[in-house]
């Protein structure tokens, strides 16, 4: 069975000697670069080209073309490859579209020797780009992956080799360029586009997903290469995403199935540094023949420890989402399969009774038990996999992406950089209860938080509103403490609102920690007083900004990044405290003001429509586990659950009297 991939999704090789046919309505340049396990390309010979179309394993097109045949023998490749990137270049000197907007979006499927389709990816919303990465094949853990990746460029060749390390990327997409226009002088006219009929739909390509496709990225200018972000951190409605565009990890802004999205879906993987690479990543020890490769923390690409755990992060999230995706639809086809047996029996009056009908029922039944009893091997098989490699990755996460209780916490240091991410809690899925995959959000925050204290259909049987308001709010300060703990001292600073004192209790670890540089605001002078400083901010920032004037802001202006909780919403907020409120969190991120909510929705019910576009800003947690978040893909419904501090641990105020101590010489 065909995989049609979307993009950011993976699927398994079970083959090594493929093929990438690629399918255009114009003539395309189609090319492939392999890389290392950092992902860097070694030199020019590492392109295979028009100019230079063979390497060992692989073979391309020599010319433009609208139709492409790519050879592969994955074994033949040199040892020191881990990566082949696929790409797709429109020729540039010789005439015809600039730009990928502008052309049909090209189909590429790969497939066995034999013709047959082993996955397929239609590359959509690309719009000035003139150059795309179109898929990646990668070892992971030994055995080989396709993945769909989509990433474009506006600056063409020269900017795609540069963005993949090859310092002579300019020359080469040069010589390429000189070669493809060569080809195209002695080559025939290109083919007419495809029909109707030759160009099959594929659904789950589609630029607009369906209300439970959630985890995209904030969508950059057409044309550029958008900067990484996590699958977590992009509005969308009723607190979750907005899809943008580009390719992976996520682990994506997050949605609620019920919300109504639209655009394209953003999966950029962390970009890379152009600093020197630290030493190859850790590699497994040879498996035993016919078991798998022993898991080994930190295995993933990447230019850091930290970069390569979060991918591995990302790509064990991936890989649940595919086999229970597997598993699911192989239950459904057992399901349907079985159904009609049934109905064809009693379908036929012969067969409704007596021994003859009973037989065949039992008969469908069997097929039915021994078709999910498959598809569940396979499924605990992938999951034993899964939790193993789990066991070795969580104790070796660093403080920015651990729980609590790891620790980790116990030896914390204020750090001297940001991390790449923050761990806001983890995500779990009904058929697999021994794993959880840590939900990671990518840093500097591109979206508010809004911590929901309503009652939901998961709330542990707590039937307390006071409870649950409580829960939310130790919820927030758990979310700010990490983040003040994770930014070196001083680039981060914290306010609160807090009205009517309700959440003095789960404040208290701020509070007397001394990392808050002003009490609470209580009242609505203190909601004024706070709103109308930040809100000034937002303003002198962006001032300074348009007019290139960064170096003038006023003498002891705090340049840290900014985040506002906000308790006991709308109490104590009139109209004007509400405009500002959706001010900040619409003007507020682009210039390091960040806001976290802890609100039940139906409490503002009052505002009608007016808060709206606010909540959809905000990418909705919940203080207690539940099934509100939905991956890209396939729509799985998640299990959210936050990490909170242990009862009884003193970690949280031993991590935040740190961070005040190291405060302390910004501050005076």
């Amino acid at each position: 069975m065909t995989a049609e991939l979307v993009r950011g999704q993976n699927h398994p090789l079970s083959q090594v000697r493929l093929e990438v046919r690629i399918s255009a309505g114009k003539p395309v340049v189609a090319g492939a670069t392999l890389s290392d396990e950092q992902g860097k390309i070694r030199g020019v010979e590492w392109v295979a080209h028009p100019g230079a179309p063979t390497l060992p394993g692989l073979e391309v097109s020599k010319q433009a073309a609208a139709d492409h045949r790519l050879a592969f023998d994955l074994d033949a490749l040199p040892e020191h490859v881990h990566r082949v990137s696929v790409l797709l270049a429109l020729p540039s000197g010789v005439g015809g579209p600039v730009r990928f907007g502008a052309v049909a979006a090209p189909f590429v499927a790969v497939t066995g020797l034999d013709g047959a389709e082993v996955a397929s990816y239609t590359v959509t919303g690309l719009d000035a780009e003139s150059a795309v990465v179109a898929l990646e094949l990668y070892r992971r853990q030994g055995a080989w992956k396709v993945r769909a990746v989509g990433q474009g460029y506006a600056g063409g060749l020269a900017e795609l080799l540069a963005d993949q390390g090859l310092p002579e990327a300019q020359q080469l997409a040069g010589s390429i360029n000189e070669a493809v226009a060569r080809g195209m002088a002695r080559s025939v006219a290109a083919p007419p586009p495809r029909t109707a009929d030759a160009d099959r739909s594929r659904q789950a390509a589609s630029s607009t997903p369906g209300a439970d496709q959630p985890y995209p990225g904030p969508q950059g200018a057409p044309g550029t290469v958008t900067p990484p972000q996590s699958p977590y951190d992009t509005p969308g409605p009723q607190g979750g995403a907005t899809p943008g565009q580009g390719y992976p990890p996520d682990p994506s802004a997050v949605t609620q199935p019920s919300a109504s999205v639209g655009g394209g879906i953003n999966y950029t993987h962390p970009g890379r540094q152009t600093a020197a690479p630290p030493p190859p990543a850790p590699t497994a020890p040879p498996a035993e023949p016919g078991r798998p490769a022993q898991p080994v923390a930190g295995d993933a690409t990447g230019w850091s420890m930290d970069e390569r755990l979060y991918n591995q992060v990302w790509g064990m999230f991936e890989d649940l989402a595919r086999t229970t995706a597997a598993y699911r639809s192989a239950v459904d086809f057992a399901d349907s399969r079985m159904e009609k047996e049934l109905d064809q029996v009693l379908s036929d009056p012969r067969s409704r009774i007596g021994g003859q009908g009973d037989a065949a029922r039992e008969a469908a039944r069997a097929r039915h038990a021994q078709l999910v009893d498959q598809a569940r091997e396979a499924l605990d098989r992938d999951l034993a996999q899964l939790v193993a490699e789990s066991e070795v990755v969580e104790p070796a996460l660093p403080a920015a992406y651990a729980r609590w209780d790891n620790p980790v916490w116990h030896g914390y240091r204020v750090p001297m950089e940001i991390p790449m991410a923050l761990r806001l809690g983890d995500l779990s899925l009904p058929e697999s209860e021994r794993l959880s995959i840590p939900m990671l959000l990518r840093l500097p925050l591109e979206r508010g938080l809004w911590i929901d204290s309503g009652r939901s259909s998961a709330d542990g049987g707590l039937a307390d509103a006071d409870e649950l308001r409580r829960l939310a709010m130790d919820t927030a300060v758990a979310h700010a403490a990490r983040l003040l703990a994770v930014y070196p001292a001083g680039e981060f600073t914290v306010h609160v609102i807090d009205p009517a004192g309700s959440g003095a209790s789960s404040l208290a670890p701020l509070t007397q920690s001394g990392v808050l540089d002003v009490p609470p605001g209580a009242g609505a002078a203190g909601v004024s007083e706070v709103l109308a400083r930040l809100t000034q901010r937002v303003d002198l920032v962006q001032m300074a900004i348009r007019g290139g004037a960064s170096d003038s802001l006023p003498p002891g202006f705090d340049t840290a990044e900014q985040l506002l909780i906000v308790n006991d919403f709308p109490h104590g907020f009139d109209d004007r405290a509400v405009t500002q409120l959706r001010y900040l969190a619409d003007e507020g991120p682009a210039v390091g003001v960040h806001l976290m909510m802890v609100a039940d929705r139906e409490d503002a019910a009052a505002y009608g429509p007016l808060l709206d576009p606010l909540w959809r800003s905000l990418l909705r947690l919940t203080p207690v586990a539940d099934d509100h978040l939905a991956d890209p893909w396939v729509g799985h419904a998640w299990t959210y659950e936050p990490t909170l501090v242990p009862a009884g641990s003193q970690v949280l105020q031993q991590v935040l009297a740190q961070v005040a101590a190291a405060r302390r010489p910004w501050n005076r």
